[in-house]
């Protein structure tokens, strides 16, 4: 009778275990899903951590402005629009 007692608890402890594991496979699996369907939030972060100069330098094209044009408006030299 002891054995069946020990066999019924380690099925259950094997069960537990197994359990736990698919738990942590499901919670894996989540965050790699969402972590997925983040592109979009981690595409506009990535445009926020522009620098100065480089967000600058894209509104001065797109405006279709030579660095010499932005230097004369704004009284400096045009190697200090460049830097």
């Amino acid at each position: 009778m002891a054995l069946g007692v020990q066999f019924i608890i380690s099925v259950v402890l094997y069960i537990i275990i197994l359990a736990t594991f698919l738990g942590l496979l499901i919670l894996i699996v989540r965050c790699l899903l969402k972590y997925l369907k983040s592109t979009d939030v981690r595409h506009e972060k990535a445009i926020i951590r522009k620098s100065l100069g480089e967000v600058l330098k894209e509104n001065r094209i797109r405006c279709k402005m030579t660095q010499e044009f932005v230097s004369e408006s704004i009284g400096v030299s045009r190697q200090a629009v460049s830097k």
